[in-house]
């Protein structure tokens, strides 16, 4: 790096941390604003912070997932006491990562790993600024389809930006066609499930099928499907069909945590995760094939397994007011139906919704029409609802059979939490489901800091 370079890279890194700085202390944690002013005085400023990383960089991509697949990455890799650069908030664009890359660098040091998230469609803007030594991609569902369009379209810009670093190692979901076909040009590697066994106390996924097409033309017709379109599948046209996994996992889905068994290299581990709900599954076995292409030891992965906290909103659980919440992110169809699969009905005292249609967000809600809430026509307590499209919530919930009487409309955030809390049975299996989306997350987060 020249010296000017140098200059206005130290400047950049400078200005960013004392905008978060002040940022903080006016309790506005979470905005992308230092990785702007960064990547404003200096273009380059993400690859001249990767020019200080000594071994690899790890990006990872996809629809669901994604942050908590590099949450555990990044918490495996610190427990063999590594230092990593990872933005763990989620804020996954360009100046996202700007941000967490500036606030967390530590000046004139090196890095061992960074490992970065990447929203799909700034992949390939990301990638002209980093050389990354692999990318992981977790699946391809439909979502926000007024900024992503279809499938295939957000699969080329993936491959698009995969053409970019020929060099790449790319990390591949088996068990989902629009995944699996992506590489080209690259070393592939290979993660997925053989079998999932379900205990008698977890309801089997039961999400509709979603069609997705062969290179050929033909639908893909399926031996075993897990949930939408992600199984074992094949072409009775063409004959394509789903590749043996490099990590081949066999998953037993609890209640209250998951038992993963993983076959590698004619090596077979056990690894045990309190996340829940088979999404979940699919991020550990594809942060346990990440790991395991680091050399980290099944027994350090194990370890970091157990002591794993969920990011914020995506499977978090916390107390608050002496009452247990959870919180899970939804955004799309699938991802929503499948953590409402994981609700403990008999338990669960309240459910609050949150939908917001910001930008961050998809302006379009008529995924909602496509989430699986008819699971919730026999739930007995009351489901709250809140957020600038809680009226199309509430629709939705109607239209699913949920009794009227149960839905209570509170459009105010702040407002929607404490009237839940204050509500809600203190009994020792009562709990708080809360269920936002993206924009509605980060506000939660703002009020319940200010909570704390």
């Amino acid at each position: 790096m020249s010296f000017i370079n140098k200059m206005n890279f130290y400047t950049a890194l400078l200005t960013a941390k004392s905008a978060n700085l002040g940022l903080h202390l006016f309790h506005h944690a979470g905005t992308s604003l230092p990785g702007a002013l960064a990547l404003k005085i200096q273009k380059n400023f993400i690859a001249s912070v990767s020019d200080y990383c000594k071994k690899d960089i790890i990006t990872v991509t996809g629809t669901n997932g994604k942050t908590t697949t590099a949450g555990l990455i990044a918490h495996i890799i610190k427990k063999t006491n590594c230092s990593v650069l990872h933005n763990e908030k989620g804020a996954n664009m360009l100046s996202g990562i700007a941000s967490s890359l500036a606030v967390n660098y530590k000046p004139f040091s090196k890095f061992d790993y960074a490992v970065l998230e990447s929203d799909e469609a700034y992949l390939t803007k990301l990638y002209d600024y980093l050389k990354a030594d692999y990318l992981l991609v977790t699946n391809l569902f439909r979502d926000q389809l007024d900024r992503y369009g279809e499938l295939h379209t957000t699969a080329k810009k993936i491959q698009n930006a995969i053409s970019k670093n020929p060099d790449l190692k790319v990390l591949l979901n088996a068990d989902d066609p629009m995944v699996a076909g992506l590489g080209t040009g690259c070393k592939k590697i290979y993660f997925g499930f053989d079998e999932i066994i379900y205990d008698s106390a977890v309801p089997e996924s039961q999400s509709p099928p979603e069609s997705v097409m062969c290179k050929c033309g033909s639908c893909m017709s399926y031996t075993k499907r897990y949930y939408a379109h992600i199984g074992n599948y094949f072409c009775s046209n063409c004959g394509n069909k789903r590749i043996q996994p490099d990590y081949t996992g066999r998953a037993v889905i609890f209640s209250d945590y998951t038992k993963i068994i993983v076959s590698h290299n004619e090596r077979t581990n056990e690894f045990k995760t309190n996340l829940v709900g088979l999404y979940n599954a699919y991020n550990v076995l594809a942060a346990i094939a990440a790991a395991l292409e680091q050399k980290i030891s099944p027994e350090d992965i194990q370890s970091a397994l157990e002591s794993y906290q969920s990011v914020f909103g995506r499977a978090e659980k916390f107390m608050l007011e002496n009452k247990h919440v959870l919180v899970q992110l939804i955004k799309n169809p699938t991802g929503a139906s499948e953590v409402l699969r994981t609700i403990n009905q008999e338990t669960t005292a309240k459910l609050l919704i949150i939908i917001n249609d910001n930008y961050a967000d998809g302006r379009d809600v008529s995924w909602l029409w496509d989430t699986d809430f008819e699971m919730l026509a026999d739930y007995h307590n009351e489901i709250i609802v809140s957020g600038i499209r809680a009226d199309d919530m509430a629709v939705r919930l109607k239209y699913a059979g949920v009794n009227p009487k149960q839905i209570t409309t509170v459009y105010d955030i702040k407002s929607a939490i404490k009237y839940a809390l204050k509500t809600l049975p203190e009994k020792s299996d009562g709990q708080l489901v809360i269920m936002p989306t993206y924009t509605a997350l980060l506000e939660m987060q703002h009020i319940l800091n200010r909570k704390k």
